[in-house]
């Protein structure tokens, strides 16, 4: 059975940035997972954000929704309440919308690990206690 891996706006921007410090590691780490990749829109508009001076990055986001290498299954309607309770539980962090999204497609998708840079999804707990799958370089080694 395949992992399901999620994707958060870190990897995203370090993979369509060459300038970006984590964009190698980014690069050689998605090219060893099959795709698709599942997201949410949060972690797209982020992502175009961040990029906003990049337009070949942005480009990229969306070519790759088009082609299939990133796949949209999360409803965040259908999650919103679910939602709001992880952002109250979170919010001394805080939590973005973003996170939130990622942390319960986590819930959602059992067999599944979150593919970013960010150290807090090692805080973030999803079904209230569980820590989360995640694939992410040892940052400690880049102090």
């Amino acid at each position: 059975m395949r992992r399901n891996i999620i994707l958060d706006t870190s990897v995203l921007v370090s993979l369509l940035s060459r300038q970006d410090n984590h964009h190698i590691w980014a690069k050689s780490t998605v090219d060893t997972i099959s795709k698709p990749f599942f997201t949410c829109e949060a972690v797209l508009t982020e992502t175009c954000f961040l990029l906003k001076s990049h337009d070949m990055g942005r480009k990229e986001v969306l070519r790759a929704l088009q082609e299939g290498y990133i796949q949209i299954p999360f409803h965040l309607e259908d999650q919103a309440e679910a939602i709001e309770l992880l952002m109250q539980r979170y919010q001394n962090v805080p939590m973005s919308l973003a996170d939130a999204c990622l942390v319960r497609m986590s819930e959602m998708y059992e067999d599944s690990a979150i593919l970013t840079l960010d150290s807090y999804f090692k805080i973030y707990r999803k079904n209230r206690n569980e820590s989360i799958p995640v694939i992410m370089p040892d940052l400690r080694s880049q102090l």
